[in-house]
């Protein structure tokens, strides 16, 4: 196991180097002049405009701007500063404990209500309430992620008046439950029709047969043996949604205003603030990366026939 991780963290060397490269170029190679693009419709001081481009060492090739930043990272964990002169690890203290309680609600929606469909309907294959659940899926699916946020909103903030529409600067855990359900729907879908297949592939197994033929109750038979060895698919699909959901989605904090990674994220690309948009999307290389390991190691604690060689 101890070789495996080690194994694990190397390969993560060049897939982290060779990611951040590519957005570290794609970022500032867009067209426009960030420094200019901070005084509006406004004529830009040259000479201000050069001198913070020196300091902020724009005027270095992409490859030694890149290196600089990655040297800052490893040896002082120096993000850099954004072009209002404010570090850009202040602002992601900031948003990612917000964006941490978001994808909490969204992770705990999708594995409760994702897994109960999806045993559900796995159990009661081809019956009324496997096609009942095999719609409401399909129907989540299809639908936009903003037409859903704008709806929900609208319905239970609204109309009903049962929370705020938006979540404003505090974000507290009931304000984020509209948002959260929202941001897990599709998840949601996703997850219930991974169980509902994994299930209704171990019901075929020789193991379920056995354990039904020894006159074990049926609980102890769904919980003990089908449920943990269908877990494999679902515990990988939820470990990805786990990443994704912790990148902040930037749609749904938008139609709820939740100053989270994903809000952040688009007005930094959209004030072309490259620090803050590099500095981001780092940490959530990170936070992948670490999902990814973390799904590879529980396979074992899940199926003990595999072994890590």
């Amino acid at each position: 196991m101890g070789r495996y991780v080690a194994r694990r963290l190397l390969q993560m060397i060049p897939v982290f180097l060779g990611t951040t490269f590519l957005i570290y170029v794609m970022v500032y190679s867009l067209p426009g002049d960030p420094i200019s693009a901070l005084y509006g419709d406004k004529a830009a001081d040259k000479v201000f405009v050069a001198s913070k481009r020196k300091e902020l060492g724009l005027d270095d090739p992409l490859v030694v701007q890149y290196f600089n930043y990655l040297k800052n990272i490893v040896l002082h964990w120096d993000f850099g500063k954004a072009f209002n002169g404010q570090p850009v690890w202040n602002e992601m203290k900031r948003v990612f404990p917000i964006s941490l309680k978001l994808a909490t609600v969204a992770i705990g929606f999708e594995i409760v209500v994702g897994v109960a469909l999806g045993v559900l309907s796995g159990l009661r294959r081809g019956k009324f309430a496997d096609r009942i659940v095999l719609v409401i899926t399909l129907l989540i699916i299809s639908i936009p992620i903003f037409v859903l946020g704008r709806v929900i909103q609208w319905t239970v903030a609204i109309k009903w008046d049962l929370t705020k529409p938006t979540v404003g600067g505090e974000a507290h855990w009931a304000d984020l439950m509209m948002p959260g359900f929202v941001l897990g729907a599709l998840a949601v879908a996703f997850l219930a029709r991974v169980t509902r297949t994994s299930i209704v592939e171990n019901l075929r197994a020789d193991y379920i047969r056995t354990a039904t033929a020894k006159g074990l109750p049926r609980r102890r038979v769904i919980t003990v043996h089908l449920l943990r060895n269908s877990m494999i698919p679902m515990v990988t699909l939820i470990g990805t949604d786990l990443g994704t959901l912790m990148g902040g989605a930037i749609v749904t904090e938008g139609i709820f205003n939740v100053p989270g990674v994903g809000y952040t994220l688009f007005q930094a690309i959209r004030l072309k603030e490259g620090p803050t948009v590099i500095g981001i999307v780092t940490v959530l290389v990170l936070i992948f990366l670490a999902c990814s390991l973390i799904v590879d190691l529980l396979y074992a604690v899940l199926d003990p026939r595999i072994r890590y060689a």
